[in-house]
């Protein structure tokens, strides 16, 4: 695993297997999420894959109503809008996803702190590209406890 390179196209093909990844320093154990290969804190290049638990708490959060490209196809509008927003994971890390099993017809129910865990979630992907436009991509998303 660990000859995998931190890159999103890495992140994405262990999403396809459902995992959720995140690269962590050896030398001061920072943990990043999205991965990449260099510590931000340290400023080390020696890192490692690490499986995380994928439980957490939203910190932060939005109801689109008028969303990407990927979202309208997934049937996303203003009747119909979606919750994104920022988890804090267990392991210290923070990553932007959907949040599903949340009141968004009511955003002011969903409160900071509500524990979600990962769930996958594969859909289309969207492309300017003709040929690669249906593609369909595994996200990482959150349920709510």
């Amino acid at each position: 695993m660990d000859e995998m390179p931190f890159t999103a196209a890495s992140f994405d093909k262990f999403c396809s297997e459902k995992k959720l990844m995140a690269s962590r320093c050896k030398k001061c154990g920072a943990i990043w999420l999205p991965p990449r290969p260099l510590c931000l804190k340290c400023k080390g290049g020696d890192m490692e894959w690490v499986e995380l638990k994928g439980k957490g708490k939203i910190v932060s959060f939005t109801a689109i109503g008028v969303g990407a490209p990927t979202m309208i196809e997934a049937g996303y509008d203003r009747q119909h809008p979606y919750c994104a927003g920022v988890i804090e994971l267990e392991e210290g890390c923070r990553m932007n996803a959907q949040i599903v099993g949340v009141d968004v017809e009511h955003p002011e129910n969903i409160k900071i702190g509500t524990p979600v865990t990962v769930d996958f979630l594969e859909r289309g992907s969207f492309s300017l590209v003709p040929a690669i436009a249906n593609v369909n991509k595994t996200y990482a998303i959150f349920r709510a406890s």
